[in-house]
């Protein structure tokens, strides 16, 4: 079921987001479901973006044994291994990651950490649901609200994922009709337009 904000209340100041990338359900070109591999460039541009807007955990969303697997190991090398000996800041971005087998996995470690269940936002290329304006989700973060914000790799997320949330964020359009940002990129966007410096324009 979708994650409800509620009213329960966050106390004072922003309210808690995190940050969920699926390589399990999403699409790939002709809009079948399917399952992506992971890649390395992912792990740490999501994880140094997170840290630098205030996103709170990255979880990676994959049912894949070996998958997990790879991504522990890239982990391990950056949280205990010679990466964190020797860079101080690429371990403290990725000390914010999370593997989970399964979206249901992310929603329940956010709700416990969170002290609630987070709304849902999804993000799509194209809008697919009820849009939710950056200016409003911004507001509500600063009420108190906490959200999950949900990332798709390969050529995004499965329509199951996009019925689940409880909003969709507006498409990032550029300049023309080329729309093919990495995933990487768009979340940065994203995170900018929701948790970035006041003293910038949105």
């Amino acid at each position: 079921m979708p994650g409800r904000g509620g009213d329960n209340g966050a106390g004072p100041g922003r309210g808690r987001v995190d940050l969920a990338l699926l390589h399990y359900p999403v699409v790939n070109r002709q809009g079948e479901t399917i399952g992506s591999a992971v890649t390395n460039l992912d792990l740490h541009d999501l994880a140094r973006a997170a840290r630098t807007f205030g996103v709170e955990r990255v979880y990676v969303v994959t049912p894949y044994v070996d998958q997990q697997e790879l991504f522990r190991e890239i982990l391990d090398h950056w949280l205990t291994g010679p990466g964190g000996a020797r860079n101080e800041n690429r371990r403290e971005a990725l000390s914010l990651v999370r593997i989970c087998a399964d979206l249901d996995e992310a929603v329940a470690r956010a709700t416990g950490r969170q002290g609630r269940c987070p709304l849902l936002l999804s993000t799509c290329a194209k809008e697919a649901g009820p849009v939710w304006p950056y200016a409003q989700v911004r507001r509500r973060i600063r009420a108190g609200e906490s959200f999950l914000l949900l990332f798709g790799t390969a050529w995004g997320l499965a329509p199951r994922v996009l019925e689940r949330a409880d909003g969709l964020l507006p498409p990032i359009r550029g300049a023309g009709d080329y729309n093919h940002l990495s995933v990487r990129s768009a979340a940065a966007i994203v995170m900018d337009r929701l948790l970035g410096d006041d003293r910038e324009a949105i």
